[in-house]
């Protein structure tokens, strides 16, 4: 059983336990030992902890479950005859939970959980629970695809007491207003980069340095301010081409904080009309393995390699100091607008599903949609399910090779940039202001991509219009941006599957309509399919993965003697 829940090989799996009255705790990793404090299970004043991902100040575990604790982790605790587990803001490290007549389980991987309760092997799914995952390619729920198992929610913790279950939910915070003067914008990036400091300051201590990798944007770029501030060694790489944007502006970064910089030049290939692609059910099997029918298998989840504890760093959920992605999206922030970003982030595709995977999308929506607030609920939907379900699932890929630091994803960090005022953050004008304070130097060095929306505002009628307040406190003028470079590589064979590949969706999804009956239409979804090549190629991903998952291909053996698809180029001569 533990083989089908961890997507590691067994023989790197080693474990621990402890037995109560009343209560076990078992936890295992892939981790070759306890060299990363606190170990998997400790003991401190009468309680046992288990942790999942890793505290800022290991020292802190005495003070779990406390929602202040610093750190990317999910704990649990347990004495005689009680039971318990928490989720710091962002519910990353997830915690999944189910009930039996004799038992309440919880766990870190939902499948072991679902097979736990189980009386059988025999895996029972939650059909209409997976609408969302045909929608999105994840879930905006806490269900999951096994029936019974839930998802706990962010700040929460559920404690089994002498056999009954309470669970009590810490709100997100409310942003303040945004700070009307220099002096309050000044507290206020600070009490958000003291948080971010604390995040890297037991890096110092390592021994060799974080590896980072940077590019032109904006999230790596604080990321090297940050290390640059709490004097943590530190080097980066970057991928592309010396003539890229993000090598550029890359390059210029390293030199101006004095540290080492490695460009990993694309291998040169002679340009192809075809790629041969693995097949898509061996891509859905490993797919299914590490996420447990979480996560689409149009992403690229991070293949297996064997642990390692060296420190590295990425700009991975940078979004949640910009009011998060799906406010990003948006270019109208009219109230209307933004309901109906709330209500497509749920409802996507209607047409596709069944009245009663409509009304359960709708349901779902509701409570998110009575908010007055629509930013605030925009960026409270990005860490529930954008980071809080998709990410937590996603990143059980690269989990297996390591355990990368990610200040973004900071219990504490996180609460910090809630608690900032949703236009102000959208405007960049907090993420500038932060790399000038913690780095100086790099004042002058410009962004790629789109120029900083801070300025854009300045240089907009109506987008004046939407951060009013800016004008007060006119921060000086960055450098000019450096504009995207088309480099011709943005053709994908996932994103434009030509026939061959679509084919073998297509005989996938209506092979198995009945199975997919309870949440979609089967005469649309034919429909969807009825051109050579399928015109929404991730909604096809998504319907492909949650109907291998229904039709039984993971838990079981890898697939075998799998033919490699040719895929072509829409246009070989672009």
């Amino acid at each position: 059983m533990i083989e089908w829940a961890f997507p590691v090989p067994p023989d790197v799996i080693r474990g621990r336990e402890w037995h109560g009255r009343g209560v076990s705790l078992f936890a295992w990793t892939n981790e070759p030992d306890d060299a990363r404090q606190p170990p998997l299970i400790t003991e401190h004043g009468g309680r046992v902890i288990g942790l999942n991902g890793h505290l800022a100040d290991p020292s802190e575990v005495t003070a779990l479950p406390d929602d202040s604790v610093g750190g990317c982790f999910s704990v649990w605790f347990a004495r005689d005859g009680e039971l318990g587990a928490s989720t710091a803001i962002n519910r990353v490290c997830p915690v999944f939970h189910a009930e039996t007549p004799e038992l309440h389980i919880v766990g870190s991987r939902a499948l072991l959980v679902h097979l736990m309760a189980r009386p059988d092997e025999r895996v029972d799914f939650d059909v209409l629970a997976l609408q969302s995952m045909v929608r999105q390619g994840f879930f905006l729920s806490d269900e999951t695809p096994y029936k019974g198992v839930s998802a706990l929610r962010p700040s929460s913790r559920l404690v089994v007491r002498d056999g009954v279950r309470t669970v009590t939910e810490t709100p997100l915070p409310q942003a303040a207003p945004a700070p009307t003067s220099a002096r309050h914008k000044r507290a206020a990036v600070g009490e958000l980069a003291e948080a971010l400091l604390a995040t890297v300051a037991p890096l110092r201590d390592l021994g060799e340095p974080v590896n980072l990798a940077l590019t032109g944007g904006r999230d790596t770029r604080i990321l090297a301010a940050l290390l640059h501030a709490a004097r943590v060694p530190f080097r980066t790489t970057t991928n592309g081409l010396d003539t890229h944007p993000d090598v550029i502006i890359a390059r210029m970064i390293a030199e101006r904080l004095g540290v080492e910089h490695t460009v990993i030049a694309p291998p040169q290939t002679a340009a192809k009309d075809a790629v041969l692609v693995e097949h898509p059910l061996g891509r859905a099997w490993e797919t299914l393995r590490t996420c447990e029918g979480m996560t689409s298998a149009y992403e690229t989840i991070v293949s297996y390699l064997p642990y390692s504890g060296k420190p590295t760093m990425s700009g991975q959920s940078g979004e949640t100091l910009r009011a998060g992605s799906l406010n990003l999206l948006q270019t109208d922030l009219g109230d209307q607008a933004l309901r109906r970003r709330i209500e497509t982030t749920f409802t996507k595709d209607a047409k596709l599903f069944t009245a009663e995977a409509n009304e359960h999308a709708r349901e779902l929506a509701r409570p998110w949609l009575a908010r007055e607030n629509r930013l605030e609920t925009l960026d409270h939907l990005y860490i529930w399910y954008k980071v809080g379900r998709w990410q937590a699932s996603a990143r059980a890929g690269s989990l297996r090779r390591g355990d990368p630091v990610r200040p973004f994803l900071d219990n504490r960090v996180v609460r910090a940039a809630l608690s900032l005022d949703q236009s102000w953050r959208l405007s960049e004008e907090v993420i500038y202001t932060l790399i000038l304070r913690l780095a100086p130097e790099l004042r002058d060095v410009p962004i790629e991509g789109k120029q900083w929306r801070f300025v854009q505002s300045a240089e907009s009628t109506p987008a004046k219009r939407r951060f009013p307040w800016s004008a007060r406190t006119r921060l000086p003028d960055p450098p000019p941006h450096l504009p995207t470079t088309k480099t011709g590589g943005g053709w994908s064979w996932r994103t434009s599957p030509g026939p061959a590949l679509t084919d073998v969706l297509r005989r996938q999804v209506l092979g198995s309509l009945d199975a997919l009956a309870p949440i979609v239409e089967p005469d649309e979804v034919r429909a969807l399919f009825a051109d050579p090549v399928v015109r929404k190629p991730a909604l096809a991903w998504h319907l492909y993965t949650v109907s291998t998952l229904l039709t039984g291909l993971y838990p079981g053996k890898a697939p075998e003697d799998l033919p490699r698809i040719t895929v072509s180029r829409p246009d070989p001569g672009r």
